[in-house]
């Protein structure tokens, strides 16, 4: 087990989900060429507010806590999805869940929902005490070795080196990052890339 992923308090972690809604990008392909993928391949990801308590400035992917009132992780991950860019989820299609990740920062165990954006709608950020910027990457660009990296970063006692991705100037990290880079591993999608190049996020 990756020790870097374990909860600090399994008992009391809270259940949540995060939509990985992927698309055709109609009006800016990938800068860069993979092999794998199509140019015009996207995934849908935001910007967090700098003022909150936890994840504050990152890119995440849509998503929060599972409520009470929904169903399962797939109907929290739209919910949020919705509260957070107006999507309309209708134009969605759901592809599974993939299994359950530590977020061991904020004690949360998130499961990632991959979709297909059968019917791309308008998105924005909605509330800008959450979220401040909605966009869509190219995938292309994200698998483009160049744009791969590291962070490093102090958990407890130890220092934890986990995936990033760098595209335009945008830093992808973290929680996100790791589902991604996981996803283009299981996908078969990855290209080898240089995992000593080190990038700060708090730059």
């Amino acid at each position: 087990m990756d020790a870097g992923r374990v909860l600090p308090d399994p008992v009391t972690a809270r259940p949540a989900a995060v939509l990985v809604l992927f698309g055709h990008l109609d009006d800016r392909p990938a800068d860069a060429a993979a092999p794998a993928v199509a140019r015009d391949l996207d995934v849908l990801l935001q910007r967090r507010s700098a003022t909150l308590g936890h994840h504050a400035g990152q890119v995440s992917f849509p998503g929060g806590r599972i409520d009470a009132t929904d169903a399962d992780a797939t109907d929290a991950a739209l919910r949020e999805a919705v509260e957070e860019t107006g999507l309309d989820p209708t134009g969605v299609e759901v592809l599974g869940e993939l299994a359950p990740l530590a977020l061991p920062v904020s004690n949360y165990l998130v499961t990632p929902v991959p979709a297909w954006w059968t019917h791309p709608s308008q998105v924005a950020a909605v509330d800008h005490r959450e979220t401040v910027d909605v966009f869509r990457v190219p995938v292309a660009d994200l698998l483009d070795p160049v744009n791969r990296a590291s962070v490093e970063h102090q958990r407890g006692d130890r220092r934890v080196r986990t995936p990033a991705f760098v595209v335009d100037g945008v830093l992808v990290w973290g929680f996100t990052a790791i589902v991604l880079s996981r996803m283009f591993d299981a996908l078969g999608w990855a290209e080898p890339w240089d995992t000593r190049r080190l990038v700060d996020p708090r730059t």
